[in-house]
C-alpha cells in the first residue's frame, strides 16, 4: 500500500491550517496532514534572515516539517536554514500571489518545487479599492467619526458646496497598473460612469477604458489616481514630488497595492499644501504604520486602513484551494500550474 504523503499545513489566523488541511484531504487521497499555526496577521509579517514578508518563525517551522514532504503555508519563512534542516521536503506552495517568503536559489539547488497561489484576491482587492475611493471622495469615515464617535452633527458641513466630495460618474479616473486587480476596478468604475484611463506599458489588448501611453499623461488628466502595480526596482517610488505636482489641484491618490509605490512624505506635503484634497490608503511604506507617521495628522484628508484589501473569507478559501491542487497535481506527477523552480 502506498505511503500517505507527508503535508504541513502552516497556515495563520487568516489561511486558517484547517482550511488548508481541508482542502488538501479533499484533492488528495491518501495524506497525513500536520497543522502549524503562525501569528499573522495578529503579528505583523517582515524580513526573515533573507526572505521578504515572512512570519519570524524558523524555529517553529523546521519541528513540524521533521520528514515532511509537502509544505503549504502563506507566511512561513522558507529560508536556506530551514530548507537545509528539511531534506525530505520537496514541495512548497505558497498561499499568495507571489512566493516572497521563500529562498528561491535555495529551493532550487535541493530540487525543491515552488508553487504559488496568484489571483486568489484580486476580486477582494478591487473592491476594497473601489470602497476607499468612494470613502476618500465622499469624506464617510469622516462623517461617521464625527456623527459615531462625537456624537456631532457637524459632517453636515460635508454638504455645502465648499465641502462636498466628487461623485465617479463623468470623473476622470487614472489606473497605473492593469493587472488582475486593476482590471477588475476598471470594469467596476465604467459601471459607475467614470472617465477611466490606463497607464500600464507591458499589457497589451483590449481595455476597460482609454490606454494612455505616458505616466505623466496620465497624472495630468485625473482627478483621482489610483495604483496597482507590482513593487520592483523600477516602480519603488512611482509617484513621487514631481508626479503628484502633475494631478489637477484637489485630486485625490489610492493606494491599496503595495506602499512604497508612493512616496509617503511627498503624499503628506502635497495633502498638507492643499495640491491633494484626499488620499486613502491601505498599504505603507513601513508596516505596522509607526506611530511618528505623519498620515496621522492628517486624519481629516485621509482614509486609512492596516493592508486589509485582500481580507475576505472567499480569498483564504481560494488560496488553500488553488494551494490543494498543486499538491494534487505534483502527486499524480502532471505539469505544475503556477511553479517557478
Amino acid at each position: 500500500m502506498t505511503e500517505p504523503v507527508r503535508v504541513v499545513a502552516a497556515g495563520d489566523h487568516f489561511v486558517l491550517p484547517s482550511l488548508i488541511t481541508r482542502a488538501v484531504e479533499h484533492e488528495v487521497e491518501r495524506a497525513q496532514v500536520t497543522e502549524l499555526k503562525l501569528g499573522w496577521p495578529l503579528e505583523p509579517f517582515g524580513p526573515v534572515a533573507e526572505v521578504q514578508e515572512a512570519s519570524d518563525a524558523e524555529d517553529e517551522l523546521i519541528g513540524a516539517l521533521a520528514g515532511a514532504e509537502v509544505l503549504v503555508t502563506q507566511m512561513g519563512p522558507v529560508t536556506e536554514r530551514v530548507l537545509a534542516a528539511c531534506p525530505d521536503l520537496r514541495l512548497v506552495v505558497v498561499c499568495r500571489g507571489g512566493p516572497v517568503n521563500v529562498n528561491l536559489d535555495a529551493a532550487k539547488s535541493r530540487d525543491v518545487r515552488v508553487c504559488f497561489a496568484p489571483g486568489r484576491n484580486a476580486a477582494a482587492t478591487a473592491e476594497f479599492t473601489v470602497g476607499l475611493m468612494l470613502a476618500a471622495l465622499r469624506r464617510i469615515p469622516q462623517a461617521h467619526d464625527l456623527l459615531a464617535g462625537q456624537r456631532s452633527w457637524a459632517g453636515a458641513s460635508y454638504y455645502t458646496y465648499e465641502h462636498s466630495g466628487l461623485e465617479l460618474e463623468d470623473l476622470p479616473v487614472g489606473l497605473i497598473g492593469y493587472g488582475a486587480v486593476g482590471s477588475r476596478v476598471a470594469r467596476v468604475l465604467c459601471a459607475f460612469g467614470a472617465q477611466v484611463m490606463v497607464y500600464d506599458p507591458y499589457v497589451r489588448g483590449e481595455i476597460h477604458g482609454l490606454r494612455v501611453t505616458s505616466l505623466d499623461d496620465l497624472l495630468r488628466r485625473s482627478r483621482v489616481v489610483t495604483l496597482h502595480a507590482r513593487l520592483t526596482s523600477e516602480t519603488r517610488g512611482l509617484l513621487g514630488a514631481r508626479e503628484l505636482a502633475l494631478l489637477p489641484r484637489g485630486a485625490v491618490v489610492v493606494n491599496a497595492a503595495r506602499g512604497p509605490l508612493l512616496d509617503e512624505d511627498a503624499l503628506c506635503d502635497a495633502l498638507e499644501g492643499g495640491r491633494l484634497s484626499a488620499a486613502a490608503l491601505d498599504t505603507y511604506a513601513r508596516e505596522p504604520l509607526p506611530q511618528e507617521s505623519r498620515l496621522h495628522a492628517l486624519a481629516d484628508r485621509v482614509v486609512l486602513t492596516p493592508h486589509l484589501g485582500g481580507a475576505s473569507r472567499a480569498v483564504a478559501e481560494k488560496a488553500a484551494r488553488i494551494a490543494a491542487e498543486e499538491v494534487g497535481r505534483w502527486l499524480r506527477g502532471e505539469p505544475l500550474a503556477h511553479c517557478l523552480t
